[in-house]
């Protein structure tokens, strides 16, 4: 069904679709799907609702937050209360069920490569064609000396990194796979495979196995999956590629 609503605040505001489009960083036909009904991510409800001088709640009626709201609730599979207790199979079954793409975004994830079952499933489907990218946390940065201060294991992290990377050289040689390093606040852990994901949420003062992981798969018009996948993109357009950068063992 047609937004009137929106169709007619772009057509009071003066603006082309577009116009809209350049303005919101989207192309033509995403707003065009906007208008003839799809409901866009709540970020970009608000985006558009300023740009137009509305109310986001005037444009998308309650009845279309609410459907946003399960369809989020909808890409949520299951939830740990802490990493620690989630099987190792659980992993194992995410990672080989990736046909497309794998991504890990984390500080040093030194537990993941110690384990030989993950290791040799990320190496086979890299071999197999698999396109795997990894985000390490640079072992001299800021924000990773900071992580370590808060959880009051001084320069433990940045040693993990290390011994990661060590862990990881097999796979770091293996085609389709690329690891860069980042200087970023690691607000969570992304364990990206096609269209599941595990989310390892962090808390001030903890280390992630004591925090909680989610379980995600990718919902059409849901939010939580999406979310987490711009935020890994963002990080890795800023980071370096790690053979730019003397992380040893």
């Amino acid at each position: 069904m047609v937004n009137e609503r929106l169709r007619a605040a772009i057509y009071s505001a003066g603006l082309s679709i577009d116009e809209v489009a350049e303005a919101l960083g989207k192309d033509r036909k995403t707003v065009e799907r906007w208008i003839n009904g799809h409901l866009p991510y709540r970020r970009n409800q608000h985006a558009m609702a300023n740009l137009l001088g509305a109310d986001p709640g005037y444009l998308w009626p309650p009845g279309t937050a609410e459907q946003s709201a399960n369809l989020g609730m909808a890409e949520v599979l299951a939830i740990w209360p802490v990493r620690s207790v989630v099987p190792t199979r659980v992993w194992v079954e995410v990672f080989e069920a990736a046909a497309r793409r794998i991504d890990v975004l984390v500080y040093a994830g030194f537990w993941l490569s110690e384990d030989p079952a993950i290791r040799k499933t990320l190496l086979r489907k890299a071999r197999a064609g698999v396109r795997v990218r990894f985000l390490l946390g640079d072992p001299d940065s800021a924000a990773v000396a900071l992580r370590g201060r808060e959880e009051g294991i001084g320069e433990a992290i940045s040693a993990k990194i290390r011994n990661t990377v060590h862990n990881y050289r097999a796979l770091i040689e293996a085609p389709n796979t690329e690891f860069r390093i980042h200087d970023t606040t690691l607000y969570n852990s992304i364990y990206r495979a096609d269209d599941e994901m595990l989310v390892n949420n962090h808390i001030y003062g903890l280390p992630g196995h004591m925090t909680p992981l989610i379980r995600l798969r990718r919902v059409p018009g849901a939010e939580l999956f999406a979310a987490h996948l711009e935020g890994f993109d963002r990080v890795w357009e800023t980071a370096a590629r790690l053979e730019n950068r003397q992380v040893v063992a």
